[in-house]
């Protein structure tokens, strides 16, 4: 079981075929038309809208340290919450290229706009699985 980005990355060098990793980066936001008790919720910490702010793909080797990560993400200007992981297989011991990873990034995006975040891994700003729901 993955409970940790550490786990991730030990995970996917582990497959027959190289991968390629997904990242949504999403910020936790409350919607304008929130009523009073999602508010008090929100400021608890739970409820809101999940929102992508930054997306990318990587091979496990150009990301093998969620800090490194952490701060690439801040260097982006862009605050977030959670992000959700995905892996593509490659073929012939090739990983997937940024070009193939295009069209499944901006479908994953899509998703978690959707709410369909169950495919996904979500990791918090620790580098730890995270249970949303």
């Amino acid at each position: 079981m993955i409970s940790s980005y550490q786990d991730l990355i030990q995970a996917s060098r582990s497959q027959q075929e190289a991968q390629r990793l997904l990242y949504v980066f999403c910020r936790a936001e409350l919607p304008d038309e929130a009523s009073e008790e999602e508010k008090a919720a929100f400021e608890r910490g739970e409820g809101g809208a999940l929102t992508p702010v930054i997306c990318v793909d990587k091979t496990p080797d150009e990301a093998p340290d969620f800090g490194a990560l952490v701060e690439e993400s801040r260097a982006t200007g862009q605050s977030w919450d959670v992000v959700f992981i995905a892996a593509m297989s490659g073929r012939g011991g090739m990983a997937p290229s940024t070009d193939e990873a295009q069209q499944p990034l901006t479908m994953m995006v899509e998703s978690i706009r959707l709410g369909h975040i169950g495919n996904y891994l979500p990791l918090d700003i620790e580098g730890n699985a995270v249970s949303l729901g």
